[in-house]
């Protein structure tokens, strides 16, 4: 008789885990299925996407790689929010996945930008992606970027180094180092930096090319050397061409104020400039970004045309 209880016992305790076990593996199986169709909808539908990973997660929590699917889709959306919490889901999952962290405070860092605190939670999140992986260029750079927030300027110097010399071909992480090193006084420093970056970043890199050119200028300029200014002021704005980009109208001040202090002044090149400067961005939606140097351009052309 005890035989037969056994017997019964020990067959509906495998008929139980058996039935659990094929649940989770449905859903594993299931949540694999949605992830794929998310995969095909991200490109054309990235709201499909977000959907399907959803559902995904929600079958399998414990899937942290649709987790990393479904922060880089709600990236996409800059959903920072939403980056932010999922990463944190998939870092306690997989807690040795640098990639999981440094997204993680790269969307602390997007909503401290936006908001009137938070760049010390990035610090955190930014810190361990380079302690699991200390060749993480990206992770130096923005934990930079978060630390000159946080008004320590030496970390943002070192970590701003640290990412050039792990990937010297990014040419975005050039200019910032050189502008720090400009704010801080360190001119040569600054025009160190400046001529490996443009060594280094690809010609056809325009962005780069026109903030390492024009951040140049900006030290020839403060040393005094107007013609080598005006030559670095001239290779910026070709870079950018039309110069039409947030942020590339300046050219045009750069380099009408240089020709307007070249010894002797070269008049005629700098009030095309500064003309130009102004009927583009002191008329236009840019003006009050450019108040001040709207203002000195007005003066320059007034000394310029002798009125």
């Amino acid at each position: 008789m005890k035989t037969v209880l056994v017997g019964l016992v020990l067959g509906t305790a495998t008929a139980a885990f058996t039935t659990v076990t094929t649940g989770c593996s449905r859903n594993n199986i299931e949540a694999v299925n949605l992830s794929n169709e998310g995969d095909k909808a991200r490109q054309s539908n990235i709201d499909e996407a977000i959907s399907k990973y959803e559902q995904a997660t929600n079958l399998d929590p414990t899937n942290h790689r649709i987790m990393w699917k479904l922060a880089t889709a709600y990236q996409k959306k800059e959903a920072w929010d939403k980056v932010a919490s999922t990463c944190s889901r998939a870092e306690k999952l997989a807690p040795k996945h640098a990639n999981y962290f440094f997204l993680h405070g790269y969307a602390l860092a997007k909503q401290a930008a936006k908001g009137p605190s938070g760049w010390a939670d990035a610090k955190g999140p930014l810190a361990t992606a380079i302690q699991l992986d200390p060749n993480y260029a990206d992770a130096h750079f923005e934990l930079a970027n978060v630390l000159l927030h946080l008004d320590d300027e030496a970390g943002a110097l070192q970590n701003y180094s640290e990412a050039i010399q792990k990937k010297p071909d990014e040419g975005a992480y050039y200019g910032p180092l050189a502008d720090l090193y400009i704010r801080l006084n360190f001119f040569e420093q600054a025009d160190q930096v400046l001529k490996e970056g443009v060594a280094f970043v690809k010609p056809d890199d325009v962005t780069a090319q026109f903030v390492l050119r024009s951040l140049a200028g900006e030290v020839k300029e403060v040393r005094g050397d107007f013609n080598g200014a005006i030559a670095e002021f001239d290779a910026a704005k070709k870079a950018c061409g039309a110069c039409n980009e947030k942020g590339q109208q300046i050219a045009y001040f750069n380099l009408g104020f240089a020709y307007s202090k070249a010894q002797p002044p070269r008049k005629n090149e700098a009030v095309a400039q500064l003309t130009k400067f102004q009927t583009t961005v002191c008329k236009g939606s840019a003006a009050n970004r450019y108040a001040d140097e709207c203002a000195q351009a007005q003066e320059i052309l007034k000394q310029l045309n002798g009125s």
